[in-house]
């Protein structure tokens, strides 16, 4: 049970991650620091008070930078990979005492692949939202992505197990949405 619960947690995180790469990771390390959060051996740094400044400051930074039309289609174009490699990072810091094949291949798989998905999506919401508005309504985007990942994170570490019930519709919904009604880059490439 305990790593269902660690794996939960992982995955509501990496799911965050797809919204705000440093918000979570933050949000992690503070719980760290004040004891909420087991982390995995190897990843003690995490909760020492300089990584949780360091994120702080991305943080920050990350959070302005979306807010600047048209730099935040560039940076959902970085943005994804990244949130793959830090939800991975993050689920498999929350693994505990496994065993380390097991660790980061479900932490790749959950962690990273949740982080992907959830980052594709807003990427997607972001990009409609571009194509409708000119970017102007991007700040709409950027501020829903930003509530998200804040209730995500706070939720995955209270509830771990209801969150990822949570995330796992969100990505179903998502999937359902995007496949009923294709992107017309999709169409086009369909067609041809």
């Amino acid at each position: 049970m305990e790593i269902l619960i660690a794996l939960c947690l992982g995955v509501t995180l990496s799911a965050a991650c797809g919204f705000r790469v440093f918000l979570p990771p933050l949000v992690m390390s503070i719980g760290a620091m004040y004891g909420h959060i087991p982390l995995s051996s190897g990843f003690e740094w995490l909760g020492t008070r300089e990584a949780a400044i360091a994120l702080a400051i991305a943080t920050l930074l990350e959070i302005g930078a979306y807010y600047v039309p048209f730099l935040d289609n560039l940076l959902d174009t970085v943005q994804i990979p990244i949130a793959v490699g830090i939800g991975t990072m993050i689920t498999a810091a929350t693994m505990g005492h496994t065993d380390p094949v097991l660790q980061w291949t479900l932490a790749a798989i959950a962690g990273g692949g949740t982080a992907g998905l959830m980052g594709s999506l807003a990427g997607l919401v972001r990009l409609a939202s571009t194509g409708v508005t000119g970017g102007l309504g991007n700040f709409i985007v950027a501020t829903l992505e930003l509530v998200g990942s804040i209730s995500l994170s706070v939720l995955g570490i209270t509830f771990p197990l209801w969150t990822a019930a949570i995330v796992l519709s969100f990505i179903i919904i998502g999937a359902i949405v995007v496949i009923s009604n294709p992107p017309a880059w999709i169409k086009k490439r369909q067609l041809d």
